[in-house]
């Protein structure tokens, strides 16, 4: 039995069952994400040869000539690729067990608005401050790509700024609005996120975007850009506001830890956390998927607490500090489940704390 289908069939499956990723491998049907849960596009299970001969397809969709030679001798090769229709997907080829696969993203073409994201209005605040870094986290797909581009839409129509991304690849593209726009793609544009960064100090900007602070020298660059007057986004993939400070500063040399609290104390202006989880209607089933977010401000105590290394006593602060808009995950996910959008299980899985959340949850049920 013979594959029967293309590589753009597939990806026009994706579209129309509404999947979020697809995962191409050997001695396997593909399977397509859909509201975060896998599932079979086909019975036909690849071959070896198969499964090479979609990367390959997807490699000449993309026009990305050097793309197999790339994941023979690193692995790996990333890049994005537009259908007829403008829907765009994120790529990575990868080898595993020696045969090739694949992981296709669907980038949504549709930019949502804070609103739609459930991003509080405290975050459409921080968009308009002159100076400072503002982190986006969370672990791999859970919707950071999604929330920056809907905050730099924000600053496009709102401001008259320059804003400059720096992205590996772009996922969403900007046209110029009141803002001037300039998007450029790490390996095809410019060699590094810490080199891209380094050169944007010198093109005037206001904004910048870093797609992923995922080494000491970009972080470095970046803490560096927002100190010296500008508004930086980056994003790590870490779960909570304590967790991500932690990381940034064990990420330096033991003798330049302390510098880099001063540092950040300074020039943090917020962390904001997100998870996704399936997201339920009015019976009780799962359709389509929805963003629990932790968020943390920038107060005098939470400066004082990062330069102090006394970031274990930031979830109090957070606790306490709904009048500067900060809330904890745990409490947003528990408002989520009260307001019948996730399951039980889901508010137990992906809470920091559940035996507290269990508890509140009987104290106001009076149990």
């Amino acid at each position: 039995m013979a594959m029967d289908f293309t590589m753009q069939d597939l990806l026009q499956a994706t579209i129309d069952e509404g999947g979020s990723d697809l995962h191409i491998r050997a001695y396997m049907p593909p399977k397509l994400r859909v509201h975060g849960a896998l599932e079979e596009l086909s019975d036909y299970e690849l071959t070896e040869e198969d499964a090479y001969e979609l990367c390959r397809q997807t490699v000449a969709l993309g026009k990305k000539d050097g793309a197999m030679e790339e994941v023979e001798h690193n692995g790996g090769a990333d890049f994005a690729i537009a259908m007829a229709d403008g829907t765009r997907f994120r790529v990575s080829i990868l080898k595993e067990r020696k045969r090739y696969g694949m992981v296709l993203r669907q980038i949504p073409n549709t930019l949502l608005t804070m609103e739609q994201l459930g991003l509080p209005p405290v975050v459409k605040e921080l968009l308009f401050k002159p100076r400072g870094l503002i982190l986006v986290t969370g672990p791999t797909g859970s919707g950071k790509s999604t929330t920056l581009a809907s905050m730099i839409h924000v600053i496009n129509k709102e401001r008259s700024v320059h804003i400059i991304t720096i992205e590996d690849p772009i996922e969403f593209y900007h046209a110029s609005d009141r803002s001037l726009v300039t998007q450029r793609e790490v390996g095809d544009d410019v060699p590094s996120f810490a080199e891209a960064i380094r050169r944007a100090l010198r093109q005037d900007p206001d904004v910048i975007l870093v797609g992923e602070m995922r080494d000491l020298e970009t972080i470095a660059a970046a803490i560096t850009a927002a100190e010296t007057g500008h508004l930086v986004f980056g994003t790590l993939h870490t779960t909570g506001a304590a967790e991500t400070i932690d990381r940034i500063i064990d990420a330096f040399p033991t003798n330049q830890q302390a510098q880099v609290r001063t540092q950040l104390a300074a020039g943090l202006q917020a962390v904001i956390s997100q998870i996704l989880l399936p997201k339920l209607d009015e019976n009780g089933e799962v359709h389509g998927r929805v963003a629990a977010f932790e968020i943390m401000t920038s107060t005098d105590a939470i400066r004082s607490r990062i330069r102090d290394g006394k970031t274990n006593m930031i979830k109090s602060d957070l606790q306490t500090g709904a009048k500067y808009g900060m809330q904890t995950l745990d409490a947003h996910l528990t408002n989520l489940y009260k307001e019948g959008l996730i399951a039980y299980e889901e508010l137990i899985t992906k809470s920091q704390d559940p035996d507290s959340v269990v508890q509140k949850l009987k104290e106001e049920m009076g149990e």
